[in-house]
């Protein structure tokens, strides 16, 4: 294991995060506190309250991974992109730096930078509605695994995307999306039956719930499969990854 190549990738990552504070962290939290302040404080008075939980505290969990999804992507996405767009993807590739070295380095510091994104929006939901967390290590690990999984599938989209453009699709027309159906502003189970079964097709639905159930010990669904879920989603972007070193598919041309 090249360490000294991965913490250098690492640090360099890191350190972009801080060259754009604003747009990493000040943005999304801004925009996350906004979401507390409309739908918490003022639709969230007027509804009851959901399995025993008031509605503003509700949708923290969801909320969390709203912009834990968006930003995992995000930030992977652009940051193996960038070096493609430049050409200095080249010099990296022709390093003595294995594919799980440069995959550690990139996925490592996105998955970083959201986790820390999520526990400072954690930090000011408290601000706006009373939290408990009844399961922290359970709630830390599913934090960790949702940012390690979709920072893969950044790292995926930031090597097939041939555009700036592109680099937004996933996450405008896809992600965001199938969180807001995904049980963000609702329980799965105030649906009618038909359409509970249609969402349940949508796998950001486990995430949610799984999340949910650290904090509240409620769930749409059952927390072991919420983690099957989540672990096969893993092991898929895995499979991509590795096949996209074995071939070098938009890497070496």
């Amino acid at each position: 294991m090249n360490f000294r190549a991965v913490r250098a990738i690492y640090l360099f990552e890191m350190a972009r995060t801080w060259r754009t504070l604003m747009q990493s962290i000040v943005s999304p939290v801004i925009s996350t506190s906004l979401y507390f302040v409309v739908f918490g404080a003022a639709i969230g008075s007027r509804i009851a309250e959901i399995d025993g939980v008031s509605y503003g505290a509700f949708i923290v969990p969801g909320l969390i991974m709203l912009s834990l999804l968006t930003q995992s992507i995000a930030n992977a996405s652009f940051g193996i992109y960038f070096p493609r767009f430049t050409g200095t993807i080249y010099e990296l590739l022709s390093a003595p730096v294995s594919p799980f070295e440069i995959i550690l380095g990139y996925v490592g510091a996105a998955a970083t930078k959201s986790v820390v994104l999520g526990l400072i929006i954690l930090a000011t939901a408290g601000l706006f509605v009373p939290l408990r967390i009844a399961h922290p290590v359970w709630m830390l690990s599913f934090l960790v695994l949702t940012a390690v999984t979709f920072s893969l599938l950044g790292f995926i989209i930031g090597i097939w995307a041939d555009g700036f453009e592109k680099l937004q699709v996933v996450p405008l027309l896809v992600i965001i999306p199938l969180t807001f159906l995904g049980g963000t502003f609702y329980s799965v189970n105030m649906l009618p039956p038909f359409w509970q079964t249609v969402t349940m097709v949508n796998p950001v639905v486990y995430l949610i719930s799984g999340f949910r159930w650290s904090f509240y010990e409620i769930a749409d669904v059952s927390v072991g499969v919420s983690v099957t879920v989540t672990l096969g989603f893993l092991a898929l972007c895995l499979g991509a990854v590795w096949w996209i070193f074995n071939t070098g598919y938009r890497l070496k041309t």
